[in-house]
């Protein structure tokens, strides 16, 4: 249907064409809108509910597992994340192609954008794993999925911080150049948060202690907005790029 009513003029042009840093923004604003309307729903209809501990101590912040489990916030929080994943993996494929050709003639580097490239395809599946199977319907499995999320999200970080200080030696392009500062700054960040949000959950299920839970669940925030900023650092990497979705041209006839 689509073939009939364009012209061949029109055949021969994008159907769709957007700044990647528009797709890159947007991808990211998705799951980072959801989990601010989950945790907001959650403070404001379950607080009761999402804040409860095992050992009943006073908690003041639910945990994201605990903000995502319910109605309608597991609803919200599959839908932005389910969208945002195609997109994701999209950009995944486009970094290792961005470093296949940066890299083409060394070996080490080479070897490590296709370890990137699989840490990032598991980070963004173990996503999705923890996001559709809810802690109250398996915890097992959500648990594992979240290991494996911030198992390969760490790895990643790290491994694109290193490929982005050996671009930083070998160019001189004022904006990768910014790229990697802002990547390492991120992933010390983020590797910081989630040392002390391992040692409040320790902490909290040693001792439990008021008010433990509720750091171990602000840090927990601070993880996963980071690793939304360290994606989002994709604005400098791939500024003056586009995304497109086009016919393939037909032959010309004379």
């Amino acid at each position: 249907m689509l073939q009939g009513l364009l012209s061949n003029l029109d055949r021969d042009r994008p159907l769709i064409r957007v700044q990647f840093t528009s797709f890159a923004v947007a991808t990211v604003l998705l799951p980072l809108s959801g989990l601010l309307a989950c945790l907001l729903t959650s403070l404001m209809y379950h607080y009761e509910e999402s804040t409860y501990t095992h050992c009943q101590v006073s908690n003041y912040l639910p945990s994201i597992s605990s903000a995502i489990s319910r109605e309608p916030e597991i609803y919200i929080w599959r839908s932005c994340v389910g969208l945002h994943s195609a997109p994701r993996y999209l950009v995944t494929v486009a970094y290792f192609n961005f470093y296949r050709g940066r890299f083409a003639s060394r070996l080490p580097e080479l070897l490590l954008s296709v370890l990137a490239l699989v840490s990032s395809l598991a980070e963004n599946t173990g996503l999705l794993l923890l996001t559709y199977v809810a802690s109250t319907e398996s915890y097992k499995i959500h648990k594992y999925s979240f290991v494996m999320f911030i198992g390969c999200s760490l790895l990643h970080m790290l491994i694109t911080c290193r490929l982005w200080y050996v671009i930083k030696r070998h160019y001189v392009n004022p904006e990768e150049k910014t790229s990697f500062l802002w990547k390492a700054r991120i992933f010390l960040f983020n590797i910081s948060c989630c040392a002390a949000a391992a040692y409040f959950f320790r902490r909290h299920n040693q001792y439990c202690e008021t008010g433990v839970y509720t750091l171990f669940a602000a840090f927990e925030y601070l993880v996963v907005f980071s690793n939304m900023a360290f994606h989002m650092t994709a604005f400098w990497d791939f500024g003056s790029a586009q995304v497109m979705v086009a016919t393939l041209p037909e032959d010309k006839r004379y």
